[in-house]
């Protein structure tokens, strides 16, 4: 799996979240996950979650560290614990470099301070696995009251962040992959 950060300001929408949109920005094929910075407005239209559609609940914010995974030869399952295993990471990033805030998740989404930081989805195409979770940076302008990177945290340096979370979650999945060759099978002898 590779990790890349995109410099330039992109706009996330949910027409982003497609088989081979990584392997298009970055011109690199296989299991990856990119980061970037920059608004994030989801309409209806391109929203993935149904809870959401039924719900008539848009998604805006003005500013966002965004990331996008994709994965390939894996179920939705094992997707959505992927999913939740980038929450849990960043969790566990933001808390080492802000030990004094306060910081829960629940399911996917992470609270600062008891207001909702992010957002995030999985979903199965055709071909793979697809992951989108993004952080407020900046609170203004969202269409509920939220937490974020800014107002909520002593993380300034975003891509810096990013990156760091990016290799972290590599690392750990690659070290699950490791823990399934480690073992002997069971089998029952009677």
């Amino acid at each position: 799996m590779y990790s890349y950060f995109i410099k330039d300001d992109l706009k996330y929408s949910g027409k982003e979240l497609r088989p081979h949109f990584i392997y298009r920005k970055t011109g690199k094929m296989g299991d990856g996950i990119i980061s970037f910075i920059g608004e994030c407005d989801v309409p209806l239209t391109h929203m993935v979650d149904i809870e959401d559609v039924l719900s008539n609940s848009p998604i805006y914010s003005k500013k966002m560290l965004h990331f996008i995974v994709e994965i390939f030869n894996i179920d939705l399952l094992e997707g959505v614990l992927l999913q939740r295993l980038l929450v849990v990471k960043a969790i566990e990033m933001i808390r080492e470099n802000c030990p004094n805030i306060y910081i829960k998740r629940n399911g996917d989404d992470i609270f600062i301070n008891d207001k909702k930081a992010s957002v995030s989805i999985a979903s199965k195409s055709l071909t793979s696995i697809l992951i989108h979770f993004a952080i407020n940076i900046v609170s203004e302008g969202a269409i509920i009251k939220v937490g974020s990177l800014i107002d909520d945290t002593c993380i300034s340096n975003y891509e810096e962040f990013a990156k760091k979370l990016m290799l972290s979650y590599i690392d750990e999945i690659e070290d699950i992959k490791l823990s399934t060759t480690k073992v002997l099978g069971v089998y029952n002898e009677e």
